[in-house]
């Protein structure tokens, strides 16, 4: 084999394969979906016997870093009264994480955000979170207490 040869295989050898990214990204929306759908079974079972209203929502994303594909992921509502929040998946690819989803508070004076809760990828499968603006500071592990500090403001 030529040295042309050899420099060239190894060019080819060394770039991803584009089948292989797709197939990646393919799996990281499908546990996008997947931690989605069981978060809300975690707000559910944490919301039992309230009546504050759990609801899914769908949000249709465009992901730039994937060439502006769009798909669908589940979005979580909850209402009590007349005010809300919404749980809403913002990106799949940035900031370091992959899935990246926005609670903001509805109520009939506007719309206020208030965090941003990050999925964390492979063996660790916490959400964290970080309050809105902020890129570092408080945040931490987003779990029941988080969530409730959180809820609260459903509360007149």
């Amino acid at each position: 084999m030529s040295a042309k040869e050899r420099f060239l295989k190894k060019l080819q050898d060394s770039q991803p394969r584009s089948g292989s990214l797709g197939n990646k990204v393919q799996v990281d929306i499908a546990e996008f979906r997947q931690r989605m759908s069981e978060l809300q079974e975690n707000i559910e079972e944490w919301l039992t016997d309230t009546d504050i209203r759990v609801e899914s929502t769908s949000v249709s994303l465009v992901e730039c870093l994937i060439g502006g594909k769009s798909f669908s992921v589940p979005g979580i509502q909850l209402q009590y009264e007349d005010r809300k929040i919404k749980f809403t998946p913002v990106f799949l690819y940035g900031q370091g994480v992959t899935g990246c989803v926005e609670a903001s508070l509805c109520t009939q004076s506007g719309i206020i955000v208030l965090c941003r809760l990050f999925m964390q990828a492979g063996e660790n499968r916490h959400w964290t979170w970080r309050p809105a603006n902020a890129f570092d500071g408080p945040g931490g592990a987003f779990g029941e207490d988080a969530f409730f500090e959180l809820v609260e403001l459903l509360l007149p």
